[in-house]
């Protein structure tokens, strides 16, 4: 009887113990760390989108140099590939910082990050071609 209620118990303190670790805030140097790595990420991937969009648009210049409408399209992809990479970079760094706060002060922060990321996702979209 007594190995069966300590069975059950396992799974319970297992439970708790990790929703008390998710919303513990991390110390300043962790988050800063954190910060710097998400920083250095967005950067890349801005960098690495950038470079994409200048080799496609190079690409749609050679191929198509009499269609503008060619260019036109592939310089709105890239312009949109860009704007996509910034704003997950951008969400990236902010949700770092989050981890700063704890409970429902973190929690909060997420959700704006996470707002942030789908408005700048739906701006993002006027730049695609039709």
């Amino acid at each position: 009887m007594k190995v069966t209620r300590m069975l059950l118990l396992v799974p319970v303190v297992a439970a708790m113990t990790m929703m008390y670790g998710c919303s513990k805030p991390e110390s300043s140097a962790e988050v800063s760390r954190d910060v710097n790595e998400a920083r250095q990420e967005a950067a890349a991937d801005v960098a690495d989108a950038q470079m994409d969009a200048a080799e496609n648009a190079a690409e749609a210049q050679r191929d198509m140099a009499d269609s503008r409408a060619g260019m036109s399209e592939a310089a709105s992809e890239g312009a949109y590939d860009v704007a996509i990479a910034r704003a997950e970079g951008e969400h990236k760094v902010a949700t770092e910082k989050c981890e700063a706060l704890a409970g429902a002060a973190q929690r909060d922060c997420k959700d704006r990050a996470d707002a942030a990321l789908q408005a700048a996702k739906a701006q993002a979209e006027s730049l695609r071609p039709r």
